[in-house]
């Protein structure tokens, strides 16, 4: 699931989105190259569409197709995201997606196609992917529950304006002061990144990027609002220099507003999720604490390496009941008694 960055479509873009919703154009390419309708979307499709692709440059596409419905032409939303391309470009491009779309209005859609390769987006791909979408394949069990979960999850606009809900969590705009700040953090230009959400605005936007240290650290904690923090770890262990990359998240508790710490809750780990998988910043340990009081080096020491127990205790036997057992029993052997007669 992956976060938008705020980014708004200029005033021309909408003016065109306008004029391709009532059948203007065949091809949109943001940014943005339109080419003016021929023959039938079949044969327009690669003609238009292939040669317009950038090897090295993500783009979005919006090809009309033919048919209609009640409100106007239905379209395919190609989102080209090229292997050779940018990690950053990638990123800002897909983290827009949702904002594009819902520019140009989510009911024209009918499709959505993704490739990073020709071969993918070509007319041919994108008829390899609407067979697949719509071909039965047998499930196993585990599968065909999950695909029911899929088809009941929650994906509806809610209260709190451009956000939206969903199973995995609350999705915020980062803006690109913010990520640019992280590409520094995980190219280790930067020690510390602290993050916070603009809850007027709903966006995840840069709080500070001031120099740090581990005696510094709790410092940067503060004792009334939620923060994200990414700190650059650096110790020793083992002999071995290390520079760990640690996620922080910090809630004081019931200092801070129910709505604050509904949202930063919900939106912790889609934030997350979308750094590692789109930024591919690996962070090698997860913290949530109260307050700044906690990160003392033995904490994070401790944190970053578990300590490991090289043996488990062994099983005790569990001692019998304590104090007077009563008198033994005598029990005869089978030959006794025939003595005895005798």
């Amino acid at each position: 699931m992956s976060h938008q960055t705020g980014i708004q479509a200029a005033e021309e873009v909408k003016d065109v989105f306008a004029g391709a919703r009532n059948g203007q154009y065949r091809l949109l390419k943001i940014i943005i190259e339109n080419a003016p309708p021929g023959r039938s979307w079949e044969d327009d499709y690669d003609r238009l569409l292939l040669p317009v692709l950038e090897l090295d440059l993500p783009s979005y596409f919006l090809f009309r197709l033919d048919s209609t419905n009640s409100l106007g032409h239905e379209w395919i939303f190609i989102a080209w995201s090229p292997d050779h391309a940018p990690v950053r470009h990638k990123m800002l491009y897909a983290a827009t997606r949702a904002s594009i779309k819902k520019e140009f209005g989510l009911g024209h859609i009918k499709d959505e196609l993704f490739g990073t390769v020709k071969d993918d987006v070509s007319l041919s791909g994108y008829k390899k992917h609407v067979t697949a979408q719509s071909a039965p394949v047998p499930l196993t069990a585990a599968e065909e529950e999950l695909r029911q979960i899929k088809l009941t999850q929650v994906n509806t606009e809610v209260h709190v304006n451009s956000l939206k809900q969903t199973l995995q969590g609350v999705m915020f705009p980062l803006e690109p002061e913010a990520l640019e700040a992280l590409e520094k953090f995980k190219e280790k230009k930067l020690s510390y990144v602290q993050l916070m959400i603009n809850l007027e605005q709903e966006r995840i936007v840069l709080s500070s990027t001031q120099a740090t240290e581990v005696k510094d650290l709790p410092w940067r904690i503060p004792k009334d609002a939620a923060r994200y923090h990414f700190f650059r770890y650096k110790h020793s262990h083992e002999g071995d220099y290390l520079e760990s990359a640690v996620f922080i998240y910090s809630m004081p508790g019931y200092n801070c507003g129910i709505r604050e710490r509904m949202l930063y809750s919900s939106c912790k780990n889609p934030l997350v999720e979308q750094l590692e998988s789109t930024l591919h910043l690996e962070l090698d340990k997860k913290l949530e604490i109260d307050n700044g009081d906690e990160l003392t080096p033995d904490f994070l020491y401790d944190e970053v390496h578990p300590k490991q127990h090289a043996h488990k205790q062994a099983f005790a036997k569990p001692k019998g009941p304590q104090g007077r057992r009563g008198e033994r029993r005598i029990t005869k052997k089978p030959g006794d008694a025939e003595e005895e007669q005798d």
